[in-house]
């Protein structure tokens, strides 16, 4: 069929082994009845559902809308379907479960695969929209961030003393201004967007470029101010469009030659910007259009750091008190020890506490697909450069502005001119010992959550020295469960890390012979695959 809604879908139809909702009997016969219950997908006015028939008559209660429903697999024939809530409560909730099993694996296969094709073109209804208007359905933002985090989110950008904080790191602020202006060439006479605009500074950087439009794009109340800012300035606003709306939802007169972003966050893919901006690319930027920035890559390198160390662990003493008012704190102790070193390290620390030279993962936001960044897993393989204790990983970011005149890079490296994102460091609860010129090998697996951050799971080993290193050594192994989200932010103001007056920071690095800046690589060797000496 073919409705205003733009869902193009005839109506399709399964026949199953059985339907019952949760904790119910079965509502279909078994295989030796002459009945049978069929599924049918159809949208019917503007909405698209999943009906459970039998004997060609509904089955009352048994009705699902795609649009605000899971599908997921029990087994190879058996699958689940929930779906949300319709109540007045505000909160998600799902309150009704189907359970569904299917006559084989191929119809199982074929039935979700269905399910997923309606779901897209749920999210992707109502395209053929004026500039700026937002699509009534819901967006993939919608689909996989919890509305409370939005809700703060966009709160927490809405407002113009975080917008200072950003426009104060000079650093950054400076380091995109570069950028576009020394890249004129690339935005004269272009139709710029501009992803998660803020207070629409990049956009008037691209207009001072030469851009022909800008379209600012933001989903934050900020929007109004980037508005009064553009319009504060007539000689740039008369070619600058502020649109509110997430990129997901919103629509554009017109296709990009560029996009202009900031969607990093700490470690590069918090609060998962990253993903608008490349849903972004796949619907506003022409073939071989340009993208502000194009490619980022994490460093990441093991750390020695015993201040650090017993900093977190003493946190938890605390809760060593047997009379703390009378009351035995100690059943917690476990629990608490373990939630601070659950918390990534957000401070900027001395580059020559780390251990050995580091390793990068690139991600070129030209080509990663949006379901690349769900699940980021990062071997990581390190040749230590001193004897010590290793306390966790150490991480850090920059992205690549590759324009056709000058190739410029952001980087928030240790030693390098402090950012508001600084650096981040995992601290594992359990150290390792290691020795000058051994192996250290371990992964970094970190799992996307509905809360715009991640889940990150470390895990850091080296071989024991001594008897039977011969045969193979003996692992000593440390992991740890962090949550991105929530970080310790152990400095609130740039800082520069303490040294003799007489040693600059790449006189440091150099003596450990750790090189982290960036900006001298071109881009076929940064897309190249690090080796054990980079």
């Amino acid at each position: 069929m073919d409705d205003s809604s733009g869902l193009k879908h005839k109506e399709l139809e399964f026949t199953l082994a059985a339907v019952s909702q949760l904790s119910s009997s079965s509502l279909s016969s078994s295989s030796s009845s002459s009945s049978s219950v069929i599924a049918r997908f159809s949208a019917d006015a503007g909405v698209a559902e999943l009906r459970f028939h039998r004997d060609s008559e509904f089955i009352d209660g048994f009705y699902v809308d795609i649009g605000t429903s899971q599908l997921f697999k029990l087994g190879p024939v058996q699958s689940l379907c929930v779906s949300e809530s319709s109540g007045a409560s505000k909160e998600k909730s799902y309150s009704r479960a189907v359970t569904i099993q299917f006559r084989n694996e191929d119809e199982s296969r074929d039935f979700h695969s269905a399910f997923e094709q309606w779901q897209k073109d749920v999210i992707q209804a109502g395209i053929h929209l004026p500039n700026g208007a937002i699509a009534a359905s819901k967006s993939k933002f919608d689909y996989k961030i919890e509305p409370s985090s939005a809700k703060m989110y966009f709160h927490y950008y809405g407002q113009l003393l975080h917008q200072q904080n950003m426009l104060q790191d000079y650093v950054r602020t400076g380091t995109y201004y570069a950028a576009v202006i020394e890249n004129r060439v690339d935005f004269t006479g272009r139709v710029v967007v501009d992803v998660g605009a803020g207070s629409g500074i990049l956009s008037l950087f691209a207009a001072q470029a030469g851009a022909k439009h800008v379209y600012a794009v933001e989903a934050s109340e900020m929007a109004e101010y980037a508005r009064k800012l553009i319009a504060g300035n007539p000689a740039l606003a008369q070619r600058i469009t502020v649109i509110k709306g997430k990129v997901e939802e919103v629509e554009l007169a017109e296709k990009a030659d560029i996009l202009i972003s900031e969607p990093m966050g700490t470690l590069l893919v918090n609060e998962r910007m990253l993903e608008s901006y490349i849903i972004a690319r796949d619907r506003f930027l022409v073939p071989n259009g340009k993208m502000f920035p194009s490619i980022g890559r994490i460093h990441m390198a093991p750390f020695s750091d015993e201040y650090l160390f017993v900093e977190i662990a003493n946190k938890a003493l605390f809760w060593q008190q047997q009379n703390y008012y009378g009351v035995d704190l100690t059943p917690l102790y476990g629990s608490a020890f373990q939630g601070y070193f659950s918390q990534p390290v957000v401070d900027a620390f001395d580059p020559r506490l780390l251990v050995s030279p580091p390793l990068c993962h690139v991600i070129d936001f030209n080509e990663i697909k949006e379901e690349d960044l769900f699940e980021i897993d990062i071997p990581l393989k390190f040749i230590a450069s001193v004897g010590t204790r290793v306390h966790g990983l150490a991480c850090w970011f920059d992205v690549l502005f590759n324009g056709s005149a000058v190739q410029r890079w952001l980087t928030t490296a240790p030693g390098a001119p402090t950012t508001h994102w600084y650096q981040i460091r995992c601290v594992l609860s359990q150290p390792i010992y290691v020795m000058a010129g051994q192996e250290i090998t371990g992964r970094l697996h970190m799992i996307a959550h509905n809360a715009q951050s991640y889940t990150m799971y470390l895990s850091l080993s080296a071989k024991m020295w001594g008897p039977g290193a011969v045969q193979g050594g003996i692992l000593q192994t440390s992991s740890g469960k962090l949550d991105l989200k929530e970080p310790y932010y152990r400095m609130s103001q740039p800082q520069s890390y303490t040294m003799a007056q007489d040693q600059q920071p790449q006189q440091l690095l150099q003596a450990q012979a750790i090189p982290i800046h960036t900006e001298d690589l071109d881009e076929v060797e940064l897309l190249r695959q690090p080796s054990e000496n980079t």
